[in-house]
């Protein structure tokens, strides 16, 4: 062998490695015909009659994780582009937890136009080596799989690019293998939810799920994750917990769930439901040693939650005075926020001690804020006895302790601020609000503020282009002695971390709450353990960082300025807080 061809020889074997390394190297394997049946049709569907196909899609669906379902109008979209071109699309529900009756009415729902199957037994997810929901495989006319991997770029953990995605997978390799060319990007890292796939479970009787696993999750879990709340799986029983085993641990490990970003470090919060690192230990060895199920009569008694409503059941309830139609699509400088104005007909003040702004859509509500304003006066966003409450992704609703409310004068009217995001299916919106009064003045009125730079408002301000870590900040110094109830720091894709500090009149410091991963798809109200003395001449600063770089896979245009704006692609930097004056007492008339 001559020295020449040699190293060419060695190069070659260099670059097979790392082809293969980097997940370039082309998918050769060949997946053999079968037959699955498609429940909503009540019909087996046999792919080796799709021997004919230039291509076929299969795709591994859930009913229930999130990223999933946010792919569906994209799949729907790719079959009505490639299904007249020879290409044969199926979908495939390997989940343990979804029922062949679960699997046809979610396809019902969201009106998938090709066939979705039921993989009882995980069997043909095992021939694919599929394991999350979704999961797309790319097969020539032959079997042969071209393509692993994700739809596309838009969706992640923790991330949803606005507008479209900066690399279509599924769609190139569909396009490269019609051309007859070698699938260019064969390869793709996949988020979303595990399969739930039949394990082999063990009962050792050390860790059991009804002695151990249902208490963390009656007080971690279960406040989100049941019906008609966000959480998008019920955590309630064996099965179910089991079946979702995989996604459980991935989450816990990263410590994405449950979703807590207060640094531990500062404050104390009544709300807080993060794990302790002793129950995040108790579910990982639980998970790990076989699931092991325990005896029933250990099981606490099932936590209760209000039905409906999570505030209970209100004393009134007011809606939008007509539906608003939300298109399927987001059209050319976003959808305006829409106002809608609701007579209260109240003939005397009103004391609230609970509210909750509830949509009538949710997959389409982004946020709602119900302003109170009073008789006479003008709508003013920005007075802090003009918010009654909110609603975002995330966030709870107004619930006050005892001794505190909310006023609603006599006479006064309800203003919705609504802010709609499209999703790919037109719908129609008529949103609610539902409160419950207190039978008596309180102790105290609560007041809710938005601390916030008015250059940065009036655009005087702005974020530069391909920023990692720009700050801004606001602060608001009190007139009178207050106490702190609630925080709810606000911005929108780019924001990165936002941190609230008190300077005290002798100018000594303190932090308040850190938040030091932002996270935009889950806005959350902090709550005070026991309300936070500011004293008259303190200062509460705000202080916040955005990622205005290419680094953000959230951020729509890391090549443009930004300024303040109602659209999520622009920005906003507010420290929304509840507090009340020490000097005022409702009761007393003062």
């Amino acid at each position: 062998m001559n020295l020449r061809y040699a190293v060419l020889l060695l190069l070659a074997v260099v670059l097979g490695g790392l082809l293969l390394t980097r997940g370039w190297a082309e998918p050769s394997r060949k997946i053999d015909a079968f037959q699955l049946t498609d429940p909503r049709e009540n019909q087996v569907v046999d792919t080796a009659k799709w021997k004919e196909s230039k291509a076929i899609v299969v795709l591994f669906l859930g009913t229930e994780c999130p990223i999933n379902n946010d792919y569906l109008p994209e799949l729907t979209r790719l079959y009505e582009t490639y299904s007249g071109k020879g290409v044969k699309f199926l979908g495939i529900n390997a989940n343990r937890q979804d029922s062949a009756e679960r699997v046809a009415e979610h396809a019902r729902r969201h009106a998938i136009p090709f066939p979705v199957v039921k993989d009882q037994d995980n069997r043909i997810a095992d021939r694919f080596g599929a394991k999350r929901t979704p999961e797309a495989f790319l097969l020539d006319g032959s079997g042969v799989v071209r393509y692993q991997g994700r739809i596309d770029d838009q969706f992640g953990i923790n991330y949803r690019r606005p507008g479209k995605p900066t690399r279509r997978d599924l769609a190139e390799a569909i396009d490269e293998v019609l051309a007859g060319k070698a699938v260019s990007t064969p390869k793709t890292e996949v988020a979303g939810c595990f399969i739930g796939r039949i394990k082999e479970l063990r009962d050792d009787g050390k860790i059991t799920f009804t002695k151990h696993i249902v208490p963390i999750l009656q007080k971690n879990c279960q406040e989100c994750h049941r019906a008609g709340q966000i959480g998008p799986m019920e955590l309630f029983d064996y099965e179910s917990v089991v079946s979702w085993a995989d996604t459980i641990r991935e989450v816990i490990e990263e410590k994405r769930m449950p979703p807590w970003y207060a640094d531990p470090k500062h404050g104390e919060w009544a709300n807080d439901r993060s794990l302790s690192e002793e129950e995040r230990k108790t579910l990982l060895t639980w998970i790990d040693s076989g699931m092991s199920k325990g005896d029933p009569k250990d099981q606490p008694s099932p936590r209760k939650f209000p039905e409906g409503w999570q505030i209970g059941t209100p004393d009134l309830v007011l809606s939008m005075p007509r539906e608003f139609e939300v298109p399927a699509e987001t059209p050319k400088g976003g959808v305006p926020y829409q106002y809608f104005t609701v007579e209260t007909n109240f003939q005397e003040d009103r004391w609230v001690v609970a509210a909750e702004a509830r949509p009538g859509a949710p997959e389409v509500v982004h946020h709602i804020i119900i302003f109170i304003v009073p008789k006479g006066e003008r709508f003013r966003p920005d007075g802090p006895s003009n918010v009654l409450c909110g609603q975002a992704p995330g966030d709870m609703p107004l619930m006050l302790e005892p001794g505190l409310a909310k006023k609603v004068p006599a006479g006064a009217r309800l203003v919705f601020q609504m802010h709609y995001t499209p999703n790919g299916k037109a719908q129609k919106d008529r949103s609610s609000v539902g409160m419950i009064f207190a039978k008596e003045p309180p102790r105290y009125r609560v007041l809710t503020k938005p601390v916030l730079d008015q250059r940065f408002v009036t655009r005087l301000r702005s974020i530069p282009p391909g920023a990692e870590n720009h700050p801004l900040e606001a602060s608001h110094t009190f007139k009178e002695d207050v106490h702190l109830i609630a925080f709810m720091p606000h911005m929108h894709l780019r924001g990165k971390d936002f941190r609230y500090d008190a300077i005290d009149p002798d100018g000594s410091r303190r932090t308040l709450l850190w938040i030091p991963r932002y996270n935009f798809n889950w806005q959350s109200v902090y709550r005070a353990k026991k309300p936070i003395p500011m004293p008259k001449g303190s200062t509460l600063h705000c202080l916040a960082h955005f990622d205005n770089s290419g680094k953000n896979p959230n951020n729509p245009d890391p090549t443009k300025r930004v300024y303040w704006g109602d659209q999520t692609w622009e920005e906003m930097m507010i420290g929304w807080i509840d507090y009340y004056i020490d000097a005022e007492n409702p009761q007393k008339g003062s």
